[in-house]
C-alpha cells in the first residue's frame, strides 16, 4: 500500500516560517554589521566642542572604560580640534559622592587642562539624557558643532540620538576599547542591536 503524501498547506507553512526566520537572522546580522561599521569610523574634525559621554565611576576614579573615553577626548582637545570639552554623567546608585561628571573634569584638570575649557552636566543617567544635557549647555554657550567621544560599539546610537535631537555632531570612537574579550564585545554588541530596535518603537529617554 502506498503512502499518502502529506499535506502541502503544512509544507508551505514550514517553508514560509523558515523564510522569515532567514530574514530576521539576515537583518540582525546587517544591523549588527552597520553598528561595528560605524565604530570603526573616526570623523574627528575641527569643532565648537568635544561631548564625552558618561560612564560608571569608583567614587572619585573611573571606571576603565570611562578613562578610555576621557583620555580621548583630552586627546582630540590637545589636538586643537575644539576648545571646549563638554563631560556628561549624573549620580551612579549606591550614594555616590561624586557624578560621573565630576569625576571626569577632575581627571581633566588634573592632566592639565584649563578648568575654564570644561563644562559639565550631573543630571543625567542614560545616553539620550547625556546628550539632551549636552544640548542644552551647547545651546548656553552658542556652541554648534560637536565631536561625540564613546566606546565603538556605542557610537552608532550616540549619533543617531544626537540626530534626533538636533545637534550637529560627528564620532571620534575610542581607539582601544575596554571591552576586549570576545564574551564582553558580543555581549555589547548584543546589547546595541537590542536599543537599535527598541528606539524604533518607544521614544528614548
Amino acid at each position: 500500500m502506498s503512502r499518502r503524501a502529506p499535506p502541502a498547506r503544512p509544507r508551505r507553512l514550514w517553508r514560509t516560517l523558515a523564510r522569515l526566520v532567514l530574514l530576521c537572522l539576515v537583518w540582525l546580522a546587517g544591523v549588527a554589521a552597520w553598528i561595528h561599521w560605524v565604530g570603526e569610523r573616526d570623523d574627528a574634525r575641527p569643532a565648537d566642542a568635544i561631548v564625552v559621554l558618561g560612564a560608571a565611576a569608583y567614587d572619585a576614579v573611573p571606571s576603565p572604560v570611562f578613562k578610555a573615553r576621557i583620555e580621548h577626548g583630552l586627546d582630540l582637545y590637545r589636538e586643537g580640534l575644539a576648545g571646549t570639552l563638554i563631560f556628561t554623567g549624573g549620580y551612579g546608585g549606591g550614594g555616590a559622592r561624586f557624578a560621573e561628571s565630576q569625576v571626569a573634569r577632575r581627571y581633566a584638570i588634573r592632566a592639565g587642562i584649563p578648568q575654564d575649557a570644561i563644562l559639565i552636566e550631573s543630571a543625567s543617567q542614560t545616553t539620550y539624557q547625556n546628550l539632551l544635557e549636552a544640548r542644552r549647555l551647547m545651546l548656553e554657550h552658542g556652541l554648534k558643532r560637536v565631536i561625540v567621544v564613546s566606546d565603538p560599539l556605542h557610537m552608532a546610537r550616540a549619533l543617531r540620538l544626537c540626530r534626533q535631537l538636533g545637534i550637529d555632531a560627528v564620532g571620534s570612537p575610542t581607539p582601544n576599547s575596554r571591552f576586549r574579550s570576545l564574551r564582553t564585545r558580543w555581549g555589547f554588541l548584543m546589547r546595541e542591536v537590542y536599543f537599535f530596535h527598541r528606539d524604533l518603537v518607544v521614544a528614548p529617554h
